[in-house]
Protein backbone atom coordinates (compact mmCIF):
# COMPACT_ATOMS: atom_id res chain seq x y z
CA UNK A 1 0.00 0.00 0.00
CA UNK A 2 1.37 3.30 -0.95
CA UNK A 3 1.86 6.40 1.12
CA UNK A 4 -0.86 8.15 0.09
CA UNK A 5 -3.08 5.02 0.07
CA UNK A 6 -2.26 4.77 3.93
CA UNK A 7 -3.68 8.29 4.41
CA UNK A 8 -6.96 7.82 2.63
CA UNK A 9 -7.74 4.87 4.57
CA UNK A 10 -7.18 6.22 7.25
CA UNK A 11 -8.84 9.28 6.87
CA UNK A 12 -11.96 6.74 5.66
CA UNK A 13 -11.80 5.64 9.24
CA UNK A 14 -12.11 8.94 11.06
CA UNK A 15 -14.91 10.51 9.33
CA UNK A 16 -18.36 9.87 9.15
CA UNK A 17 -19.28 5.96 8.11
CA UNK A 18 -20.53 5.64 4.52
CA UNK A 19 -23.75 3.58 5.41
CA UNK A 20 -24.59 0.54 4.32
CA UNK A 21 -26.94 1.55 1.21
CA UNK A 22 -24.39 3.66 -0.20
CA UNK A 23 -21.76 0.98 0.19
CA UNK A 24 -24.12 -1.40 -1.82
CA UNK A 25 -24.88 1.19 -3.73
CA UNK A 26 -20.67 1.43 -4.35
CA UNK A 27 -20.20 -2.21 -4.89
CA UNK A 28 -22.78 -2.39 -7.72
CA UNK A 29 -21.99 0.39 -9.24
CA UNK A 30 -18.14 -0.63 -10.00
CA UNK A 31 -19.21 -4.62 -10.70
CA UNK A 32 -21.98 -3.83 -12.88
CA UNK A 33 -20.99 -0.63 -14.45
CA UNK A 34 -18.23 0.57 -16.47
CA UNK A 35 -16.16 3.01 -14.88
CA UNK A 36 -17.22 2.44 -11.66
CA UNK A 37 -14.94 4.79 -10.32
CA UNK A 38 -16.91 7.82 -11.90
CA UNK A 39 -19.10 7.25 -8.78
CA UNK A 40 -18.29 9.80 -5.51
CA UNK A 41 -17.57 7.39 -3.51
CA UNK A 42 -17.35 7.47 0.56
CA UNK A 43 -15.32 10.70 1.49
CA UNK A 44 -16.46 13.27 -1.62
CA UNK A 45 -19.85 11.62 -0.55
CA UNK A 46 -19.29 12.69 3.01
CA UNK A 47 -17.81 16.04 1.81
CA UNK A 48 -21.58 16.87 -0.77
CA UNK A 49 -23.26 15.96 2.26
CA UNK A 50 -21.01 18.68 4.84
CA UNK A 51 -21.18 21.19 1.88
CA UNK A 52 -25.39 20.90 1.95
CA UNK A 53 -25.56 21.44 5.22
CA UNK A 54 -23.41 24.40 5.71
CA UNK A 55 -24.54 25.63 2.37
CA UNK A 56 -28.24 25.06 3.38
CA UNK A 57 -29.32 24.98 -0.42
CA UNK A 58 -33.27 24.53 -0.88
CA UNK A 59 -32.60 23.35 -4.51
CA UNK A 60 -29.85 21.94 -5.64
CA UNK A 61 -29.19 21.00 -9.64
CA UNK A 62 -27.08 18.40 -10.56
CA UNK A 63 -25.69 18.06 -14.31
CA UNK A 64 -24.44 14.01 -14.32
CA UNK A 65 -26.43 11.37 -12.26
CA UNK A 66 -24.37 8.22 -13.34
CA UNK A 67 -25.39 5.24 -10.67
CA UNK A 68 -26.98 8.43 -8.27
CA UNK A 69 -24.39 8.08 -5.50
CA UNK A 70 -24.06 12.17 -5.35
CA UNK A 71 -27.37 12.75 -5.62
CA UNK A 72 -28.16 10.78 -2.45
CA UNK A 73 -25.33 12.47 -0.01
CA UNK A 74 -26.70 15.54 -1.53
CA UNK A 75 -29.80 14.57 -0.46
CA UNK A 76 -28.63 13.27 2.79
CA UNK A 77 -27.88 16.58 3.83
CA UNK A 78 -30.70 18.49 2.57
CA UNK A 79 -32.88 20.28 5.08
CA UNK A 80 -36.98 19.49 4.75
CA UNK A 81 -38.30 20.67 1.52
CA UNK A 82 -35.27 20.60 0.12
CA UNK A 83 -34.05 18.87 -3.41
CA UNK A 84 -31.73 17.58 -5.97
CA UNK A 85 -32.76 17.56 -9.33
CA UNK A 86 -30.34 15.53 -11.42
CA UNK A 87 -29.93 15.33 -14.87
CA UNK A 88 -28.41 12.37 -17.06
CA UNK A 89 -27.82 12.36 -20.87
CA UNK A 90 -26.97 8.47 -21.15
CA UNK A 91 -30.29 7.24 -21.24
CA UNK A 92 -29.05 3.62 -21.14
CA UNK A 93 -28.21 4.06 -17.38
CA UNK A 94 -31.43 5.01 -16.03
CA UNK A 95 -32.34 0.79 -15.43
CA UNK A 96 -29.81 1.06 -12.97
CA UNK A 97 -30.14 4.35 -11.61
CA UNK A 98 -33.66 4.80 -11.25
CA UNK A 99 -34.29 2.32 -8.89
CA UNK A 100 -31.00 3.01 -6.77
CA UNK A 101 -32.44 6.46 -6.34
CA UNK A 102 -35.68 5.51 -5.57
CA UNK A 103 -35.05 3.07 -3.18
CA UNK A 104 -33.03 5.45 -1.03
CA UNK A 105 -34.38 6.67 2.08
CA UNK A 106 -34.38 10.34 0.47
CA UNK A 107 -36.20 9.40 -2.69
CA UNK A 108 -38.67 11.87 -1.81
CA UNK A 109 -36.07 14.81 -2.20
CA UNK A 110 -34.60 13.70 -5.57
CA UNK A 111 -36.44 14.16 -9.29
CA UNK A 112 -34.10 12.50 -11.31
CA UNK A 113 -34.93 13.11 -14.79
CA UNK A 114 -33.21 11.86 -18.56
CA UNK A 115 -32.26 14.79 -20.94
CA UNK A 116 -29.73 17.10 -21.53
CA UNK A 117 -28.76 19.24 -18.68
CA UNK A 118 -27.53 22.41 -21.04
CA UNK A 119 -31.23 22.39 -22.83
CA UNK A 120 -33.71 21.17 -20.18
CA UNK A 121 -32.10 22.89 -16.64
CA UNK A 122 -33.35 26.33 -17.65
CA UNK A 123 -36.65 24.78 -18.64
CA UNK A 124 -37.68 24.13 -15.44
CA UNK A 125 -37.88 27.60 -14.50
CA UNK A 126 -36.20 27.30 -11.33
CA UNK A 127 -33.32 29.29 -9.66
CA UNK A 128 -30.93 26.55 -7.85
CA UNK A 129 -29.37 27.32 -5.09
CA UNK A 130 -25.98 25.25 -5.59
CA UNK A 131 -25.07 23.04 -8.57
CA UNK A 132 -23.05 20.42 -9.11
CA UNK A 133 -21.74 20.09 -12.89
CA UNK A 134 -19.97 16.05 -13.14
CA UNK A 135 -20.86 15.40 -16.22
CA UNK A 136 -19.22 14.93 -19.85
CA UNK A 137 -15.59 17.08 -19.56
CA UNK A 138 -15.70 18.00 -22.91
CA UNK A 139 -18.83 20.14 -22.70
CA UNK A 140 -18.00 22.14 -18.91
CA UNK A 141 -17.89 25.70 -20.53
CA UNK A 142 -21.11 25.52 -21.54
CA UNK A 143 -22.67 23.47 -18.93
CA UNK A 144 -20.78 26.12 -16.35
CA UNK A 145 -22.41 29.24 -18.48
CA UNK A 146 -25.81 27.13 -18.03
CA UNK A 147 -25.21 26.95 -14.78
CA UNK A 148 -24.46 30.76 -14.43
CA UNK A 149 -27.93 31.34 -15.47
CA UNK A 150 -29.80 29.39 -13.21
CA UNK A 151 -27.77 29.49 -10.01
CA UNK A 152 -28.77 32.34 -7.55
CA UNK A 153 -26.61 34.99 -6.96
CA UNK A 154 -24.39 34.14 -3.42
CA UNK A 155 -25.37 30.33 -4.65
CA UNK A 156 -22.36 27.83 -5.04
CA UNK A 157 -21.23 26.14 -8.47
CA UNK A 158 -19.12 23.23 -7.76
CA UNK A 159 -17.33 21.04 -10.86
CA UNK A 160 -16.05 17.63 -10.40
CA UNK A 161 -12.53 16.19 -11.29
CA UNK A 162 -10.86 19.56 -12.36
CA UNK A 163 -7.34 17.52 -11.32
CA UNK A 164 -8.35 14.61 -13.76
CA UNK A 165 -6.07 12.16 -12.39
CA UNK A 166 -3.33 14.96 -12.59
CA UNK A 167 -3.39 14.57 -16.40
CA UNK A 168 -3.85 18.61 -16.42
CA UNK A 169 -0.63 18.89 -15.88
CA UNK A 170 0.67 15.87 -17.82
CA UNK A 171 2.29 16.56 -21.14
CA UNK A 172 1.66 12.98 -22.31
CA UNK A 173 -2.42 13.89 -22.23
CA UNK A 174 -2.40 17.59 -23.94
CA UNK A 175 -4.10 15.62 -27.00
CA UNK A 176 -7.03 14.17 -25.09
CA UNK A 177 -10.20 15.55 -25.42
CA UNK A 178 -11.45 15.16 -22.09
CA UNK A 179 -8.20 16.58 -20.44
CA UNK A 180 -8.66 19.49 -23.18
CA UNK A 181 -12.13 20.40 -21.57
CA UNK A 182 -10.80 20.02 -18.02
CA UNK A 183 -8.12 22.24 -18.86
CA UNK A 184 -10.00 25.34 -20.81
CA UNK A 185 -12.44 24.80 -18.10
CA UNK A 186 -9.90 25.65 -15.05
CA UNK A 187 -8.59 28.37 -17.66
CA UNK A 188 -11.70 29.62 -18.01
CA UNK A 189 -13.12 29.92 -14.21
CA UNK A 190 -9.51 31.42 -13.26
CA UNK A 191 -10.19 34.53 -15.21
CA UNK A 192 -13.76 34.65 -14.29
CA UNK A 193 -14.94 37.90 -12.31
CA UNK A 194 -18.36 36.34 -12.21
CA UNK A 195 -17.09 33.68 -9.54
CA UNK A 196 -14.70 33.49 -6.52
CA UNK A 197 -13.16 30.31 -6.70
CA UNK A 198 -11.23 27.68 -5.17
CA UNK A 199 -9.71 23.69 -6.20
CA UNK A 200 -9.36 21.46 -3.56
CA UNK A 201 -7.07 18.39 -3.75
CA UNK A 202 -9.93 16.38 -2.82
CA UNK A 203 -9.99 12.70 -4.92
CA UNK A 204 -10.01 13.85 -8.71
CA UNK A 205 -10.04 17.68 -7.76
CA UNK A 206 -13.11 19.38 -6.78
CA UNK A 207 -13.66 23.24 -7.45
CA UNK A 208 -16.26 25.68 -5.48
CA UNK A 209 -17.59 28.73 -7.09
CA UNK A 210 -19.79 31.60 -5.37
CA UNK A 211 -21.62 33.36 -7.74
CA UNK A 212 -20.52 36.82 -7.14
Amino acid sequence: MTPSEQIEEYILRHIEPEGEYLHRLWRATNIHLLRGRMASGHLQGRVLKMLVQMIRPQRILEVGTFSGYSAICMAEGLEDGGRVYTFEINDEQEDFTRPWIEGSAVADKITFIIGDAIEEAPRLGILFDMTFIDGDKRTYIPTYEMALKVTRRGGFILADNTLWDGHVVDPAYSHDAQTQGIESFNDYVAHDDRVEQVILPLRDGLTIMRVR
